[in-house]
């Protein structure tokens, strides 16, 4: 037995549905869903991995103001292409080092982009991203109207 909790979505209805299986571990506490469905007549578009870097491409070497800087980068790149949170269907993470002590970091970020309608989401901790002072990415699968 699944859950499905349509996402609200602009004008043309089209609508992400998140599948929370009563008979799995409930993920909504850690920031990310099951799996969500998206509708066959949506148009999807993949949004590279946005790191921490600031507008000057200078990072923080603190983890949880990267973390910060890559949601909001994220954001931009939505907003570039007319999308909402609401529309991403599926977040893949990237942690350098990762340890149980980034978790809420991560989970608090995730809820303010995301509230109730949370994506399906993967976190894969890594040694190393693409330069060296990186310490977090976040990439998107991202519904369109």
């Amino acid at each position: 037995m699944t859950i499905g909790v349509p996402k609200a979505t602009a004008a043309n209805d089209l609508k992400l549905t998140i599948v929370n299986p009563k008979t799995l571990y409930d993920p909504t506490p850690n920031g990310y869903s099951t799996a969500v469905i998206v509708p066959r007549e949506a148009r999807v578009a993949y949004i590279s991995g946005q790191g921490g870097q600031d507008s000057t491409g200078a990072l923080s070497p603190d983890f949880a103001v990267q973390v910060k800087q890559a949601y909001a980068n994220l954001r931009t790149a939505l907003d570039a292409l007319g999308a909402r949170p609401d529309q991403v269907a599926k977040l893949t993470v990237f942690v350098v080092d990762h340890d149980m002590s980034k978790l809420e970091v991560l989970t608090r970020n995730v809820k303010e982009m995301f509230g109730e309608a949370l994506p399906a989401q993967t976190l894969i901790p890594v040694p190393k991203l693409a330069i060296d002072p990186m310490l977090f990415e976040v990439e998107a699968v991202v519904m369109l109207d």
